[in-house]
């Protein structure tokens, strides 16, 4: 009997209060600029300070302030960008290309070899 009457109520989905006499927290909405020139907003706290970079919810991309602030979070973001080392740059300092192109050569030859004495 109980589960006939709760049929269909939706508990705990919807709210029932309504809106009258609620004040919301004042809001501010801050806007960021990708790498392609797409803008996008976000809603903060009016007292709360924005960070100066934020990822669009759409599209994924990391979006900088339009201001002085994000212009150095983007300069600094870039930089650290450059700075980054790959695995192939850390094998070129440590070895040349003529070295690695042996290198590579033998293994292949090893492995032919070992592939060719497993048929046989």
């Amino acid at each position: 009997m109980a589960e006939r009457t709760l049929r269909g109520a939706r508990i705990g989905s919807t709210s029932l209060q309504g809106e009258t006499g609620i004040e919301f927290a004042p809001r501010r909405a801050v806007e960021y600029l990708t790498e392609k020139g797409t803008r996008f907003s976000v809603m903060f706290d009016r007292e709360a300070e924005a960070p100066a970079e934020w990822f669009d919810p759409r599209s994924g991309e990391l979006g900088f302030l339009d201001d002085e602030a994000g212009r150095a979070a983007r300069a600094e973001f870039e930089e650290k960008g450059q700075q980054q080392r790959t695995h192939w740059d850390m094998l070129l300092e440590r070895r040349s290309r003529e070295e690695l192109e042996q290198l590579l050569q033998d293994r292949l030859e090893l492995l032919r070899a070992r592939r060719g004495g497993d048929r046989g």
